[in-house]
């Protein structure tokens, strides 16, 4: 089947803006019903073998529907078989158009992939380059068994030092301090809630801000998705979500000629499509974006991947194959989808942009949900794309990876800030530009 006409998109885009006034209008429990507590200590705790019968269907009817969505025609690949999670969503991250789905709005826990909501609420709040010193309180509430970074009482760290924690190595320790730094976890987690309700992602509900176990936590597919597309406008998020490795402060101590030094260790990204690993290569385009993996949870992850001119977002979560790295290995097979079906496959519901876009005078930043930053430099055009990311980069503190980039052959994949703000088209990924290195 040919690629869609511009009539038929037009079409689509007057019937996507009639189903946002109305979801904006009507209450929030009627497009996205909040689970009682019984139901949602079940969801995160114990969750139920199949999804419920009816679901939100914020971003489209067909999203509510449980099983796989998918507009197969003369022209569509055919979605690859073997993947077995849980939920799904194929989305491009330009248009909002969702490609494909499969139980996108089933509440299920999020395990770290919900840091994502924890980094969009809180980077705008403090300078990379202020300093904290780290109380023991600040870490009294780590849950048991927590990933972490290696964070150290009495010692004093950066928020980019802390971020680089939370992004690369999961580190509930690096989210507890900058919680006790944004006044506790009850203030974060309420500011989360509230967050996650103005860019509707009515599905999720935040117990515990680092995406640690806890009864009634639970996100969706279709939200984290929503949640990646808000955080990749934040040149911050862009950059720590890409990072490949980075230099972290170790503690202080007394050398062997008895000077007081503090040295560093290296930390490294655990994302596998940015890393690799013995059974998987990195994966061509990719840029982040967060990876989790918990008891109740399973493994979770959502990525963000350009090719060929197209920026997709794919998030996996609880894949019922129990193979090493299996979340990204699905991942990759619905990318390869993705790309090969966008511009073919007629879409199936999509992204909803944040509350805020509809307010008159709204602009890029004006809320915690969209920071895009206008003014990063342009540059000439590169074509073609290689079979892995570009080389790693260097950042300011020492850390490498692919920065705010995209990898693309010869040159970088670099996320522009938009000066306008139109929603439901191009909305809310800012505009994207080849630079050469």
């Amino acid at each position: 089947m040919p690629a869609p006409k511009k009539t038929a998109r037009r079409s689509l885009l007057v019937v996507s803006a009639t189903l946002l006034s109305l979801s904006l209008t009507a209450p929030a429990a009627l497009a996205a019903p909040v689970p009682s507590p019984s139901a949602s200590a079940g969801a995160s705790a114990s969750p139920s073998a199949t999804p419920p019968a009816n679901m939100s269907t914020v971003g489209g009817a067909r999203l509510g529907q449980p099983g796989t969505q998918v507009n197969l025609a003369g022209g569509v690949p055919v979605l690859p078989k073997d993947v077995t999670a849980r939920s799904w969503i194929v989305a491009d991250a330009e248009s909002g158009e969702v490609l494909a789905a499969h139980n996108a709005h089933w509440r299920l826990a999020p395990a770290s992939t919900l840091k994502m909501l924890f980094a969009d609420t809180l980077l705008p709040k403090f300078p990379r380059t202020m300093k904290y010193k780290v109380a023991t309180e600040d870490l009294a509430d780590v849950g048991t068994g927590s990933s972490m970074v290696g964070i150290k009482e009495d010692e004093t760290y950066t928020v980019h030092d802390l971020w680089l924690g939370v992004f690369l190595r999961s580190g509930n320790d690096a989210v507890h301090v900058l919680s006790a730094m944004n006044d506790g976890v009850a203030k974060t987690v309420r500011e989360m809630n509230a967050h996650a309700e103005e860019l509707q992602a009515l599905d999720t509900h935040v117990v515990s801000p680092d995406g640690y176990d806890a009864p009634g936590q639970v996100s969706s597919a279709y939200d984290l998705t929503l949640i990646a597309r808000s955080g990749l406008q934040k040149k911050d998020f862009r950059e720590y979500c890409s990072t490949l490795s980075a230099k972290f402060p170790g503690e202080t101590k007394k050398n062997k000629k008895g000077r007081t030094v503090r040295e560093t260790f290296e930390i490294q990204n655990t994302n596998r499509l940015l890393t690799g690993d013995y059974d998987i290569s990195q994966y061509q385009g990719i840029a982040g974006v967060k990876n989790g993996n918990t008891t109740n949870a399973g493994a979770t992850f959502t990525g963000v991947a350009e090719r060929d001119g197209k920026v997709l977002l794919v998030t996996v979560m609880n894949p019922q194959k129990d193979d090493h790295n299996e979340v990204y290995k699905e991942t990759a097979r619905l990318f390869d989808w993705g790309f090969q079906a966008a511009g073919k496959v007629e879409p199936v519901g999509e992204l909803v942009p944040p509350k805020g876009a509809g307010r008159p005078g709204a602009q890029p930043g004006a809320t915690a949900s969209a920071a895009a930053d206008a003014g990063e430099a342009g540059g000439a055009a590169v074509g073609g794309t290689s079979e892995a990311p570009v080389a790693s980069a260097t950042t300011e503190s020492g850390s490498t990876g692919m920065g705010i980039a995209l990898g693309i052959a010869g040159g970088l994949l670099v996320l522009l800030g938009g000066a306008g703000f139109l929603v439901n088209r191009r909305w809310p990924l800012p505009d994207l530009v080849r630079r050469r290195r």
